[in-house]
């Protein structure tokens, strides 16, 4: 009777048990061996991971009180950890390469809220080419070479002035 009580208390708190198992020790364990690696790959894991496991700390700070009526939740972040640890599942890796990646490498392909942009006095233009092309329809492509003829003949001339200053300097 003793190990079936036993038994009662481990499968009733299995997630108390087994979460900073699976959330810390062993991620700490395989961070420390990723970094003595040379391995990119296993770096890119462990820092997703460590950025991941940070924003579900933070999720779960932010709505405690919420998180407290949901009585699954411990199970379902202890699934989602080990989808995110797990060599076998390589979790954190496909989040940053689905998810993160394409959000910095090119913020337009992951739009999670959609805000459009304002025309106004103060906006600039994205870009030099859209600015090009903005001078040309208002001014003619005219004014456009001459602008450029105009930009060339400063900047040679600031070379030229720049080299005298440089062997004024050296004597």
């Amino acid at each position: 009777m003793g190990s079936q009580s036993f038994l009662k208390v481990v499968a009733k708190n299995f997630d108390v048990l087994a979460g900073p198992l699976v959330t810390l020790a062993y991620p700490l364990y395989a961070s420390i061996r990723a970094i003595e690696t040379k391995s990119r790959l296993d770096d890119q894991q462990w820092l997703t991971y460590w950025v991941l496991y940070s924003m579900i700390t933070l999720f779960e700070l932010t709505l405690a009180k919420v998180i407290e009526w949901l009585p699954f939740w411990s199970y379902a972040k202890l699934i989602v950890t080990c989808w995110l640890v797990l060599p076998y599942f390589n979790g954190a890796a496909y989040v940053y390469e689905h998810f993160v990646r394409p959000f910095f490498v090119n913020p337009q392909a992951v739009n999670i809220l959609y805000v459009p942009r304002k025309k106004d006095v103060f906006s600039k233009p994205d870009d030099i080419l859209t600015a090009a092309e903005k001078y040309i329809e208002e001014n003619g492509p005219e004014a456009f070479e001459k602008l450029i003829s105009r930009a060339d003949k400063g900047v040679s001339s600031r070379r030229s002035n720049h080299m005298i200053f440089d062997d004024d300097y050296r004597y």
